[in-house]
């Protein structure tokens, strides 16, 4: 009997332990949002044949690619996409990931009409309907690598092809001297090499002057290697008033082993090409035709270490920039359809809800963007936000050229539409602070540098919100553990690097690393926790990603075969269900959410179970809870403390439950995609409330408790 006892009082001790805590005081308000507006997901391009081959894909009619999207955001399968509960959209722009000039508006006007060539400006003008729009890769690309399938034009082997940098990067354009805007061309040799020579084949315009470096770095030269080296010029590697043409430059007197050479260039020629010399953006810059780096013997035969290829097989090249120029022939069905504005907007998929759009600004031009806007704006859509260009760091753009063409694209659009709420840059989904190679005086922050570029040029009203993208690990199951640290710690970075508070920030795209290789419950924790974490965080919206699914590919919102049927519900599916539906209202109106304290936790001091309340507009109070122990159930009790009020409440009277685990949702791998079994829907339950209640939770669980509170009810 003693040993009963004593079991017995070690399972209510244990449940005693087990409390979430949550700082109901009402002036510690987390963040306060509408989720009508606040929680929404992101439309990107969508593609056709995805399951193929990427060299396979080039079979894919342009019939093909329309078929595919008409098919994604009609009938059954967007009345599907729609009932997972997400609200607003953001619209992805695709072609700035893979150096493409966009023709948001396949009717337009082409700088060179008579060639049909240059720079196109699609018209702004709203006659014709826009159901589909495409890309151009850009010929005079100099980046080898990217989201794209191109190659650098540097290293291809063609004479007679050329890299060209973005000419609205000089004078002529910025207003300023181009010194302040160098651009450069990088080498990467794939491993340390001998080198005491280069060879450059300028095009026009060409480089004046400019100076051939080395990467001292054990690191790569971008990201995490960035501040963990420097650029040195080589002895002899600096050269002035040069003459253009086809140059042989002996570096150094010994070899260096080098993997990185970088070309910094900062005064141009300001030569013509051929291509169009009436057009004052082919005559400014800088352009190369071919690169050459290797050693020069004393007889004067120089040995090229860089192998020159039509291909991704070719040595690396990234570059500081490049011209949109680009003709009717660049034309490339075969990477999908952009999402045409006028069928995007009718379609159903914004719910009539305001959205956020992109314009091309990194390989684009302000008339065109400008344009762009000024077509929404006639067609009288609902825009909330404007994001300025794709993720210029991961293109390798400097935040002077990404501010230099951001007040540029900023002028254009406000001539045309003067309210237009203008913000970006949409850095690339990353876990720290954004650096780049310091100025001179040390400082490496992207967001900094472009702030202070706005501020210095008073155009930092101008900048009207912030946006990033956000893809933590997903490589075990403890990177759910780190989750809401990696939220917090990216937003604080931020912070510190001189974000105003008044600036609104927002995650417009994201999910965790692979969520496109299965469905596991896992998901489904990890978007409760980082939607809770974002918006506790005081983001003032966050998008999910991918929102449209991919015919014959599982998940991660909606598995669809090849014949567009729905054949499953992943478990991000119900998790949004949850949190749009249960968790918060799905109206119009503001809550408040507050943090939580949570004292479950393993041995390493992992939080087991975390906690996002919110306070709902109907007066209830609905607590997401996350429940991230694999192997163990948790019984916990809810109290809510009001220390400003000096009394703890907790739920009363019937408590709704609504619980997804492993007993409602189990992925099953194997086969062509993979299948859940069970698949859904949560168990809905209902309890009664009260200070010793004990709300179960299963393990690898995401539960939702609703109800009212009221002090002190025992």
């Amino acid at each position: 009997m003693y040993a009963a006892m004593f079991v017995l009082c070690a399972s209510a001790c244990m449940a005693e332990a087990q409390e979430i805590v949550v700082d109901a005081s009402p002036s510690h308000v987390a963040n306060s949002f509408s989720p009508v507006r606040a929680l929404g997901a992101g439309v990107d391009r969508l593609r056709a044949g995805e399951g193929a081959p990427e060299m396979n894909r080039r079979d894919i009619t342009k019939e093909e690619v329309e078929r595919n999207t008409d098919q994604l955001l009609s009938g059954p399968v967007l009345a599907a996409i729609l009932s997972a509960g997400w609200q607003p959209v953001t619209y992805r722009q695709n072609t700035e990931l893979q150096m493409e000039a966009w023709h948001w508006n396949p009717d337009g006007a082409w700088s060179n009409p008579s060639q049909q060539d240059g720079y196109f400006t699609g018209s702004a003008e709203p006659t014709e309907t826009i159901h589909h729009s495409w890309s151009y890769p850009l010929p005079r690309r100099g980046d080898t690598v990217g989201d794209g399938d191109g190659w650098s034009r540097l290293t291809d082997g063609d004479p007679k092809s050329f890299w060209k940098s973005n000419p609205y990067l000089t004078s002529s354009f910025t207003g300023e001297d181009d010194a302040l805007h160098p651009q450069w061309v990088l080498i990467d040799l794939g491993k340390k090499t001998d080198i005491d020579a280069i060879q450059i084949a300028w095009a026009a315009p060409f480089a004046l002057d400019y100076k051939v470096q080395f990467w001292t770095g054990e690191l790569e030269p971008f990201y995490h290697g960035t501040t963990k080296g420097t650029w040195q010029t080589f002895p002899k590697g600096s050269v002035t008033n040069a003459t253009g043409g086809t140059t042989t430059l002996k570096l150094v007197d010994w070899k260096i082993p080098v993997q990185y050479l970088r070309i910094w260039m900062t005064r141009s020629s300001n030569t013509c090409n051929a291509h169009d010399s009436n057009d004052k953006r082919n005559c400014v810059g800088y352009a190369i035709n071919e690169l050459y780096a290797g050693t020069l013997s004393p007889d004067g035969k120089f040995t090229d270490a860089i192998n020159h290829l039509p291909s991704r097989k070719q040595t690396i090249t990234w570059v500081s920039s490049v011209d949109p120029w680009h003709s009717t022939s660049d034309l490339d069905v075969t990477k999908g359809d952009q999402v045409g504005f006028d069928f995007f907007f009718k379609s159903g998929i914004t719910r009539g809800l305001p959205t956020i759009v992109p314009i091309a600004m990194l390989y684009g031009t302000p008339e065109d963007a400008a344009n762009e806007i000024a077509y929404l704006d006639k067609r009288h859509y609902p825009i909330s936000r404007i994001e300025m260009g794709e993720e210029p760091d991961g293109q390798r753009m400097l935040p002077e050229d990404y501010g230099a063409l951001y007040i540029q694209f900023a002028t254009a659009i406000h001539r045309l539409v003067p309210t237009a709420k203008l913000g970006g840059p949409s850095f690339e989904g990353t876990l720290g602070d954004v650096e780049v190679w310091p100025d001179a005086n040390g400082n490496a922050s992207f967001l900094g540098r472009f702030l202070d570029y706005l501020k210095a040029h008073d155009r930092l009203s101008d900048f009207t919100f912030f946006s990033f993208e956000h893809y933590p690990p997903n490589h075990s199951w403890d990177d759910l553990y780190r989750e809401p640290g990696f939220v917090s710690h990216i937003v604080q970075v931020w912070k510190n690097d001189g974000l105003p508070p008044d600036i609104p920030f927002f995650m417009t795209e994201g999910n965790m690393e692979n969520y496109e290789k299965g469905a596991d419950i896992k998901q489904a924790l990890w978007l409760a926790d980082y939607v809770g974490s974002m918006m506790t965080a005081g983001a003032s919206g966050t998008y999910y990603f991918h929102y449209i699914p991919t015919p014959g590919h599982p998940g991660p919102i909606l598995t669809v075969n090849d014949s567009y049927q729905v054949v499953g519900y992943p478990a991000q599916y119900f998790a949004t269900q949850m949190i749009t539906q249960e968790w918060a209202q799905p109206v119009d109106t503001v809550h408040q959410l507050f943090k939580a304290s949570s004292d479950i936790t393993d041995d390493s001091g992992n939080t087991l179970v975390t906690a996002y309340p919110i306070k709902r507009p109907d007066g209830s109070w609905s607590v997401m809870l996350v429940n991230r122990d694999r192997d163990h159930d948790h019984a916990v009790k809810l109290k809510f403390a009001n220390a400003e009020a000096g009394q703890d409440s907790f739920f009363s009277g019937a408590v709704n439950q609504t619980t997804l685990g492993e007993s409602q949702y189990q992925w099953r791998p194997g086969g062509p995609m993979g299948h859940e079994d069970p698949d859904g829907p949560p168990l809905k339950s209902a309890l009664n409330g009260g200070a010793d209640t004990l709300y179960q939770l299963p393990k690898s669980s995401l539960t939702i408790l609703r109800g009212n509170i009221s002090a002190g009810v025992k």
